[in-house]
C-alpha cells in the first residue's frame, strides 16, 4: 500500500520536529533512548519485509461473527476512555486505536504490548523525535524507510505508515529471537540483552490490559 502524506501534513510534521529539536526534547527519558540499529539483512529478509509494509489493506476490522465484533467495541470504548488524557480528541483516538488494533494483529503481536511500546517510545505523541533521530509514535529510525520503504524518511511521521512500520520490524526481531519477546524489545531499542527497556514496555502495556484484547 502506498500511503501519502499530505501537504499539509507534511508541513505540521516538519514544524513540530523543529520545535521539538530545537526544544531538546526527547520523547523518553535518557535512560531508555535508543533505537533500531541497522543490520545487514539478507535479501529475501528485506524482500518480505518490504512486502509486509507495502501490501494492502485499510485498518477496518471485519469479523467472523458478532461476538467477536462486540469483544472489539469492549476493547475500543475501555481504551479510549483510558486514552482521553493522552488524545482528548475523539476521532483522533478511535482512529489511532483502530490502526493499532489492526496492525499488530496483522503483524501477529500481542496489542497490548504494542500499546505499551507505543507508551514508553513517544508518550503517544506522532511527531516525536528521539535524539537519535527515531520518528513517530513507534519511534522508528529513518534507515528503515531506504531498506525496505521507499526511501521517503517524512512518511515515518503518518500515523498507519508508523504503526505499520513499527510492528513489521517488532515482528522481525521476535522472529530473529525465536519468540523471545524479552530479547526482541531489546533489539527494539537498540540494547539487546539489558533490563530496563523490556521491563518498561511491560510495565506500561498493563495500563492498557483488557479481557477482550
Amino acid at each position: 500500500m502506498r500511503e501519502l502524506v499530505s501537504s499539509g501534513d507534511r508541513r505540521q510534521c516538519l514544524l513540530h520536529g523543529a520545535a521539538l529539536l530545537s526544544s531538546g526534547w526527547l520523547g523518553i527519558g535518557a535512560a531508555l533512548a535508543g533505537g533500531q540499529l541497522e543490520e545487514p539483512l539478507a535479501d529475501s529478509v528485506r524482500s518480505a519485509l518490504s512486502a509486509a509494509i507495502a501490501s494492502s489493506a485499510p485498518p477496518v476490522p471485519e469479523f467472523s461473527d458478532t461476538a467477536k465484533r462486540l469483544a472489539y467495541l469492549r476493547w475500543l470504548g475501555a481504551l479510549s476512555e483510558r486514552l482521553k488524557k493522552k488524545k482528548p480528541d475523539f476521532q483522533t483516538r478511535i482512529e489511532f486505536l483502530q490502526t493499532v488494533w489492526y496492525e499488530s494483529r496483522r503483524a501477529g503481536l500481542d496489542t497490548t504490548l504494542v500499546m505499551g511500546l507505543i507508551q514508553v517510545e513517544s508518550a503517544f505523541r506522532k511527531f516525536a523525535i528521539s535524539r537519535v533521530g527515531a520518528r513517530g509514535y513507534m519511534q522508528i529510525m529513518p534507515f528503515w524507510a531506504r531498506v525496505i520503504g521507499d526511501g521517503d524518511a517524512s512518511r515515518l511521521f503518518h500515523m498507519q505508515t508508523n504503526i505499520r512500520f513499527g510492528c513489521v520490524i517488532l515482528r522481525h526481531y521476535l522472529d530473529r529471537e525465536r519468540g523471545d519477546t524479552f530479547m526482541a524489545l531489546g533489539r527494539y531499542n537498540g540494547s539487546r540483552g539489558k533490563t530496563p527497556y523490556p521491563n518498561a514496555v511491560y510495565a506500561a502495556a498493563k495500563n492498557w490490559a483488557h479481557p477482550d484484547a
